[in-house]
């Protein structure tokens, strides 16, 4: 019998079950139906095995993972999909079900689904795609990098100087980076300008500006007509606060690509170091003739001059804009910014006002109101976000909250409580209101008030899983004796809702670590950091791996972790309770 190839399949699940059997049909012979009663034995009993095709077992896998897809269960779906994979060594259904995957919300799933799929099509650029892209979402650019390297060594044409900026505008550490880099280039048959320009900027970014220069001066004389070359020496030169150089390499670089948008842009910034504010007026006027007077183009060029407290012009650019019923909202924003700068802070309320509902809406307000309280008028904001409740209802809770957090902010904890209070007294069900003063209980060490509140929260909305993972999260926070199960029942309703949260997957791992189970803790908080790279995750994973004597891992992530986070008070807590954590290479 032939061995049946499977058809690529490019939609979601298109085929029903009993399609995909007919398909199957003739790879495994199948008795016809009889109304005779069933025979006594299996007359297959001591059938050889089938070693080409799909057998019962593989046939019946894949009807029920095509089944699990059609009912949502994805997870389910790719495993299935997956075993008969590896059984036959199937790229296509490897690809199906890391397709299921995708479906699932689960981040460690998908990764590993990929990788396996990877291993039977190592050759496919495809699953090297997801998971650099996996990758980066998690924080782990060297791995990133690793499979954009090894699709160009099989011939793929992957681009590296945007990877390599977006990584840096990340925060990434650059030093590993720079290594893998080199690597490639050493290893490279021939020049790939892409990957010396990379390489340059993590130079720069590593302090080494003079290499990335000796590599930028080589490449100038081997391929002048790069736009990207002469973008890169403009930057680069603004970053070193050489604006005269960074004008110089923006001109050489519009000889080659006249006009080229990302270029004029480098020369009106070079031109506004430079103090020359007409010449880069010039500039953005020729732009916006250029590429049409788009709002956007108009909003990001009065930024330039922002970025240099140039406000004058930022002001000409803006104000054009405010007379269109479809002015963008952050014109205004920018508007009320320049007027409160020059101390017009009745004109910047006005402006403030003007920026409609929608994205930019509480920032106006918050800035509104921190500019009335900076010039000692108190009683005046607290008046105009009182009425922005009254204006705008859908805001009611968010300004509230706002209102709260400003008087925190001048020190008056016990208006800002009186405000919570009252305004819960009028509106008991306001979840928003009712968590935040559950949390700022918690910060005053009011553990009763905060559970107190997150209780009434739970009750009237049994489906807020935010609640329900506060609650159980500081229930197995607090170690508090005989309350562990039941803060790990709170945190495993709240996952049941949410089942993709990095906080919650953290507190699934907390709580188990809390109850006696580092094992059991470790998948869960592992599963944390990949999706979301934070401080107090870190702190939870390193002190679980060095509780399970995983010591390098521990210490590892503690250096990731000293490098990444600027303000890292658990991690700090952590080493203070385990200083040995700090001291590699010594005994416990």
């Amino acid at each position: 019998m032939p061995r049946v190839t499977l058809p690529r399949i490019t939609r979601r699940f298109p085929l029903a079950p009993l399609v995909l059997a007919t398909l199957l049909a003739g790879c495994q012979g199948m008795p016809g139906a009889s109304s005779a009663a069933e025979p006594a034995e299996d007359p297959m009993a001591d059938a050889p095995p089938v070693t080409r095709g799909l057998d019962a077992d593989s046939l019946s896998g894949l009807l029920e993972a095509e089944l699990a897809g059609q009912r949502g269960d994805y997870p389910r779906a790719t495993r299935g999909f997956l075993d008969v994979a590896e059984r036959y060594g199937s790229a296509a259904l490897a690809e199906r079900a890391t397709l299921a995957a995708r479906f699932s919300e689960d981040a460690r799933l998908l990764e590993d689904t990929a990788r396996r799929w990877q291993a039977l099509a190592p050759q496919s650029d495809a699953p090297a795609r997801l998971l650099s892209s996996l990758a980066i979402q998690r924080g782990d650019w060297d791995a990133a990098l690793a499979q954009r390297l090894a699709a160009i060594s099989r011939g793929a044409q992957e681009e590296l100087t945007g990877f390599v900026e977006s990584a840096l505008e990340a925060g990434t550490d650059p030093v590993p980076l720079l290594a893998r880099m080199r690597e490639h280039l050493a290893n490279l048959d021939e020049t790939r300008h892409d990957s010396e320009l990379a390489t340059a900027l993590l130079e720069a970014a590593t302090g080494e500006r003079g290499a990335a220069e000796q590599r930028l001066a080589r490449l100038a004389r081997a391929a002048p007509e790069l736009p990207e070359l002469w973008q890169i020496r403009a930057r680069l030169a603004l970053e070193a606060d050489d604006p005269a150089s960074a004008r110089s390499a923006a001109r050489r670089g519009l000889e080659v690509a006249p006009g080229d948008p990302r270029l004029m842009l480098l020369l009106a910034r070079a031109e506004i170091r430079l103090g020359r504010i007409e010449a880069a007026e010039a500039t953005t006027d020729a732009l916006l003739d250029d590429h049409g007077d788009d709002p956007e183009l108009r909003l990001g060029l009065a930024r330039l001059f922002l970025e240099e407290e140039h406000l004058p012009p930022a002001r000409r650019l803006l104000l054009p804009l405010v007379g269109d019923d479809e002015a963008p909202p952050l014109a205004f924003l920018l508007l009320g910014a320049i007027a409160e700068e020059e101390d017009e802070v009745d004109n910047a309320l006005l402006y403030y006002r003007q920026v409609p509902e929608g994205e930019q809406f509480l920032n106006a307000r918050l800035s509104a109101a921190r500019m009335l309280i900076a010039d000692d008028r108190l009683l005046d904001a607290r008046t105009f976000l009182r009425l922005e409740r009254l204006r705008h209802e859908t805001y009611y809770s968010e300004l509230v909250s706002l209102e709260v957090e400003l008087l925190d902010e001048a020190g008056l904890d016990e208006q800002a409580d009186a405000l919570l209070d009252s305004e819960l007294s009028r509106r008991p069900d306001d979840e928003q209101l009712r968590y935040q003063r559950a949390m700022r209980a918690f910060t005053d060490g009011d553990l009763a008030a905060m559970e107190a509140d997150l209780r009434h929260v739970i009750e009237a909305a049994p489906d807020n899983a935010h609640a329900l993972n506060a609650l159980g999260y500081t229930l197995a926070d607090a170690n508090l004796e005989g309350r562990l199960e039941e803060a790990r029942e709170l945190i495993e309703r709240a996952h049941a809702l949410e089942p993709g949260n990095p906080a919650i997957l953290d507190s699934q791992g907390w709580v188990r670590y809390r109850q006696g189970d580092p094992e059991g803790a470790l998948p869960w908080l592992e599963r944390a950091w990949s999706a979301m790279p934070d401080q107090e995750i870190a702190a939870h994973l390193i002190e679980v791996l060095w509780a399970l004597g995983q010591e390098e891992r521990a210490r590892d992530l503690l250096e990731e972790s000293q490098r990444r986070f600027e303000e890292r008070p658990l991690i700090d807590e952590l080493l203070q309770r385990y200083p040995e954590l700090g001291v590699p290479g010594r005994d416990d």
